[in-house]
């Protein structure tokens, strides 16, 4: 008589895991060891990073999830070393090297190039990258021989500093829109030089309004005696946003997807002149997202499950 196997419980665990990505994991091995270890029931990423890039990566854990999406829509951070005179065929570290040229530029040559790259900017996303087509990722036609036409995309280049230069290896940091590809951007920055590059180490230090200095690594923890202590509360995701405190009364309307006009409530905290995306509370307790409209309008957004019990 064969044994049933019992099903592992998982228990309702919300907050956020600034997790330190290790090199040579993906963000998915990441997510599902990080859920093993907190025995969570619900989990995702706010976006990718390679497994050869380290750094900030934030996991979100049950009522988090919710607001994951705002993480994805952020700006983001790297520090990243730019390997001038050899491109390979992912634009990275990883890759067969297809062409190796020597390294005669000054940092005067340096600074000019980067100033191009600051701004608005068009980039054509590489085919060793996760971009689906027809189906399937574009990573699977370049692994097959097979490259195909993409269309340049529009980013920003918000910053994008000259932190050290050691010929070959040239060292930046950069703050860039969603959607940015760095390899890319090391592989334009390489053909402007006239030698070529690609990515020797990316790490991303900062997404959104949340900073490296916040992490917690692998290591820590699986060693940690109680890992839940190490989970940032829900709204961390949120900090760049305004914030809202109701009464008691309003946010019990609040709650069941009333459209609330602040103007004429004193006793409402909210930031003027302001339209656009807040945070909500009710003393102290997060209620979720809403939006600020003409008016004083306060309009749910998405609602913490916990609030509304």
């Amino acid at each position: 008589m064969t044994q049933q196997k019992t099903k592992r419980v998982r228990d309702l665990v919300d907050g956020v895991l600034l997790l330190d990505k290790p090199v040579g994991l993906s963000s998915n091995d990441a997510l599902i060891k990080a859920k093993r270890v907190l025995n969570a029931k619900k989990a995702g990423h706010t976006g990718t990073l390679d497994p050869f890039a380290t750094g900030l990566l934030p996991l979100c854990f049950g009522e988090a999830t919710k607001f994951s999406q705002d993480l994805l829509e952020a700006d983001k951070t790297y520090l990243t070393t730019v390997h001038l005179g050899q491109r390979t065929d992912t634009g990275d570290t990883e890759g067969q090297v297809l062409e190796t040229k020597d390294v005669d530029v000054t940092l005067e040559q340096i600074e000019a190039v980067l100033a191009k790259f600051r701004g608005p900017i068009a980039q054509v996303p590489p085919m060793y990258s996760a971009l689906k087509r027809d189906g399937k990722p574009l990573y699977e036609y370049a692994r097959a021989g097979i490259v195909l036409e993409r269309e340049a995309r529009n980013v920003t280049i918000h910053k994008l500093e000259l932190v050290a230069y050691e010929a070959p290896f040239l060292k930046l940091e950069v703050t860039c829109s969603k959607g940015t590809y760095i390899r890319v951007l090391g592989e334009d920055i390489g053909a402007m030089l006239g030698c070529g590059a690609h990515l020797n180490a990316l790490r991303r230090i900062g997404v959104g309004a949340l900073r490296a200095e916040q992490m917690t690594t692998a290591e820590q923890l699986l060693a940690h005696p109680a890992p839940l202590e190490l989970l940032a509360p829900v709204d961390a995701l949120l900090a760049s946003f305004p914030q809202v405190e109701l009464t008691a009364e309003l946010a019990r309307r609040f709650l069941q997807g009333q459209r609330l006009p602040l103007g004429k409530e004193p006793a409402i905290v909210t930031p003027a002149p302001y339209q656009g995306r807040v945070r909500v509370y009710e003393g102290g307790r997060l209620l979720g997202t809403g939006t600020l409209g003409e008016w004083a309008i306060l309009a749910p957004e998405r609602l913490i499950a916990a609030a509304q019990g």
